[in-house]
């Protein structure tokens, strides 16, 4: 038979495992908005060679 009985926490693991909880939860949100600005920076990079390509494209065909 397996002993399923469960060990009470006292006040302090209680303590520690909620700090612990509210470092992990902000690591995540920390991760979340590196990955967001990454996104962004690499959105507005692709829109500026876009827009340049563009212009090239437009200055030939008004050179020739």
């Amino acid at each position: 038979m397996i002993n399923r009985e469960r060990r009470t926490t006292t006040a302090a693991e209680r303590e520690a495992h909620k700090i612990f909880k509210a470092v992990k939860a902000k690591e995540a949100m920390t991760d979340y908005a590196k990955e967001q600005k990454a996104l962004h920076d690499n959105r507005e990079r692709l829109k500026a060679e876009r827009l340049a390509r563009e212009a090239e494209t437009a200055n030939r065909t008004k050179a020739g």
